[in-house]
């Protein structure tokens, strides 16, 4: 049975192959196709065209390379001419419309960019093209900034060098949401490659770039809320890295303008370069990734070292610890030290006037919703993904302020010019928050300590479960599945007291009672909190072949910064016992 269901997936993929044989597909790509045709291993003909490469609510990542199930022109050009008609379609009554382009320096990013260019234009939609690569946050700036319907930044963000993506924006400079979303994919799908009008209307095409930055960097600076602390530490000692990526010159510049004079870069990391030949993968998460920016800031005796991944949308902060040794900081503590300071120093200045909120996505730390608590701050959940902020930002700017949002995976939002992650803003902010802590006679870990004394300590791992192919599509599928018919009762020991289901928007308490869940959307996203204060969050990532399991554990035994060392092994132990029970 398996053998007969494996041939009818293989003629299924051959017929598909064939069809990139016309000559709607130029020469490269056919030879491609034929070479996988032709080769009696059939792994990467199924892996290429057994499905098309779906063009979902966060636009299109893959691999790149030929077939309908990988990142190239024709993919890309699918997925424009469809966005193109949807546009035109939502705005009927719009003679003028506009969109952005951009992308950052992963390989085929420009051609990938100028060919989402070529075809709005063709279709007469006016192009606003960046002359370069430029930050994911910048692209979102700019469509609110130029007053454009839509935008189209060309990245796979922090994924390996053979991903590349499309980001697909709406005109409050988010990524699209309900019902956009839904009807850009009707409209994607409806397209065949014949469809599409690849020859450009030059005359519709405008490059910009140094004016742009200018404007870009003038917004970023809103973001700042002390500035005099800046310039009694402007002699702070950072060490920047761009990981080969958008943020080179832009978050040096945006630093300078700031008020901070003594600023370094990685010079190898500095060079443009789709392979990012210095980094295993140019992700934040990956420790390894921050090796030459340590290197750097050791010789020099650095206060910090601070990084950007290739679309400068994501940060990472490496600090000195107790020892004098260099400490990454994760995602959720990186997070949790923005909303303290925010908080904490708005309210010394007396710039909260009560009308404030934040956001935070539900995998994030909790001890994030001690601190807004106790400062009587307003917090907002929300699904993981910027968008979710972005759209409680949009829902709730007529009547309060933003003043911050954030997520586990590095991405921070301290100002609500732009509507996605912006490392350019969320790095000036931390050099502050470091100068705050310098002038005050701590270091960056310090505050971290400083915090989680009087909020609670907590430890939050990320277990990330890589199923490729189709094979592992099915994988996936099933754990969910599972996890939703035979939920957990305990976990590391802990009774579970709730359960969030976000697909069913059902929670269930541990009595058997249910409630329902008061969120924009469903997602397939299952919750567990137990007794003892443990989380553990469960989620199909929506960009890449993976299962995500957010565990946190907490530890009230912390009495003083000396103990975190010891709350942290503990932690550890937790979190293994929590991965035997959940079967990783």
């Amino acid at each position: 049975m398996y053998m007969e269901k494996n041939m009818e997936l293989i003629a299924q993929c051959e017929n598909e192959a064939k069809k990139w044989l016309s000559p709607s597909f130029d020469e490269k790509t056919r030879k491609e196709v034929q070479a996988m045709l032709d080769n009696t291993d059939k792994t990467e003909l199924i892996d290429s065209f057994y499905r098309s490469l779906e063009f979902g609510t966060g636009g299109l990542r893959g691999i790149m390379g030929a077939g309908s199930n990988r990142m190239n022109k024709y993919i890309v050009g699918m997925a424009t001419q469809g966005f193109a008609n949807y546009i035109i379609k939502a705005f009927p009554n719009r003679k003028d419309l506009s969109v952005v382009v951009g992308h950052d320096s992963r390989n085929n990013g420009r051609l990938f960019a100028e060919t989402v260019a070529n075809i709005f234009s063709a279709n007469g939609i006016k192009v606003f093209l960046f002359e370069s690569l430029r930050p994911t946050p910048e692209i979102s700036f700019a469509i609110r900034h130029l007053g454009a319907q839509a935008g189209v930044n060309v990245t796979a963000s922090h994924n390996p060098k053979e991903y590349n993506g499309y980001k697909a924006y709406w005109e409050d400079g988010s990524q699209v949401l309900s019902p956009h979303d839904k009807g850009i994919i009707d409209e994607v799908n409806k397209v065949d490659i014949d469809d599409v009008k690849f020859e450009p209307n030059k005359k519709l095409i405008e490059i910009i770039g140094g004016e742009m930055d200018w404007d870009y960097l003038q917004a970023v600076k809103e973001a700042m809320v002390d500035q005099e602390v800046i310039l009694r530490n402007k002699d702070l000692k950072i060490v920047y890295s761009p990981m080969h990526g958008a943020g080179r010159v832009i978050i040096p510049e945006a630093l300078r303008s700031w008020g901070f004079q003594n600023i370094h870069v990685v010079p190898e990391q500095m060079v443009i370069d789709g392979n990012f030949s210095t980094v295993v993968s140019p992700n934040p998460e990956n420790p390894e990734a921050m090796t030459l920016g340590m290197k750097l800031g050791s010789e020099l005796n650095a206060d910090l070292v601070i990084a950007s991944d290739p679309d400068a949308d994501r940060l990472a902060i490496v600090c000195r610890n107790d020892k004098g040794e260099w400490e990454i900081l994760n995602g959720n503590q990186t997070c949790m030290m923005f909303f303290w300071y925010i908080i904490a120093n708005k309210k010394k200045m007396g710039q909260l006037k009560g009308n404030e909120f934040m956001v935070k996505t539900i995998v994030t730390t909790e001890v994030i919703r001690r601190i807004a608590d106790k400062n009587e701050v307003e917090l907002k959940d929300c699904y993981t993904g910027f968008k979710w902020i972005a759209n409680e930002i949009r829902t709730n700017e007529s009547s309060k302020k933003y003043i911050g949002g954030g997520e586990e995976s590095f991405g921070f939002l301290p100002f609500d010019k732009v509507r996605d992650k912006d490392a350019p803003a969320s790095i000036c902010l931390i050099c502050e928050i470091a100068a705050w802590a310098k002038d005050n006679g701590m270091t960056l870990y310090d505050l971290l300590m400083k915090i989680y004394l009087e909020y609670g300590f907590s430890k939050e791992v990320t277990i990330n479960v890589v199923k490729t192919g189709k094979s592992g599509a099915d994988e996936i599928k099933a754990m969910m599945e599972n996890f939703r018919n035979n939920p957990p009762k305990q976990l590391g020991g802990s009774n579970v007291l709730i359960t969030k289901d976000y697909k069913l928007l059902e929670q269930t308490n541990a009595d058997g009672s249910k409630s329902k869940l008061e969120m924009p959307d469903s997602s397939n996203v299952l919750q567990w909190f137990c007794e003892d204060g443990t989380k553990v969050s469960v989620r199909p990532s929506g960009t890449e072949p993976k299962i995500k399991f957010y565990t946190e554990v907490t530890d009230n035994s912390m009495k003083c910064a000396a103990c975190y060392e010891r709350c942290s092994k503990d932690a550890d132990v937790k979190i293994e016992a929590l991965k035997k029970d959940l079967g990783l």
